[in-house]
């Protein structure tokens, strides 16, 4: 799958992504906004571990690569959830550090969210952040999505609890 934005492509992971990935993803400023399991710091073992379970023909998830520049910068996913959440995904990102401020994730939120609609029978996508990242609750804004709750110290990255910002868009 390959989707044309106005500032980037989205589209799948391959091998040859590996360099840039671990160039890219090694960035404690990226990692301190996504979850534990985003690793830090960010191993070509992790990029390889990362594009097998991305590129794994039984996923049901929809995980690509955000390329600017003729290199992968960045990934945006649509993570569908399961029992009674079962019409419910939920959106994750992130972009390499000197592409910021520069619209590219919110073009890609904006390109993805539709694709993610129209492939799965879903009611919402929604997206929880950390309350200190204003940039990504912009994005989600500039995006069409609301911001539906906060979660009082549900979270905690770094030794730090937080509250977590729920935003929501809806078909």
């Amino acid at each position: 799958m390959q989707i044309i934005t106005p500032s980037a492509i989205l589209r799948g992971w391959s091998a040859a992504d590996v360099p840039s990935l671990v160039r890219f993803a090694n960035n404690p400023l990226i990692a301190t906004t996504l979850r534990d399991g985003f690793p830090s710091p960010y191993t070509s073992r992790d990029a390889e571990r990362f594009i097998a379970l991305a590129t794994a023909p039984d996923s049901r998830n929809l995980v690509l690569a955000i390329e600017v520049d003729g290199q992968a910068c960045g990934g945006i996913g649509i993570h569908p959830l399961e029992d009674i959440y079962r019409r419910t995904a939920e959106i994750g990102y992130w972009l390499a550090e000197p592409y910021w401020g520069r619209g590219i994730m919110t073009d890609a939120v904006r390109a993805i969210v539709p694709v993610a609609f129209d492939r799965y029978d879903l009611a919402r996508i929604q997206a929880g952040i950390f309350s200190n990242n204003a940039a990504s609750m912009r994005v989600l804004e500039k995006s069409g999505f609301i911001r539906e709750a906060v979660h009082k110290d549900a979270v905690t990255k770094n030794g730090v609890t937080m509250d977590e910002v729920m935003f929501a868009r809806f078909r």
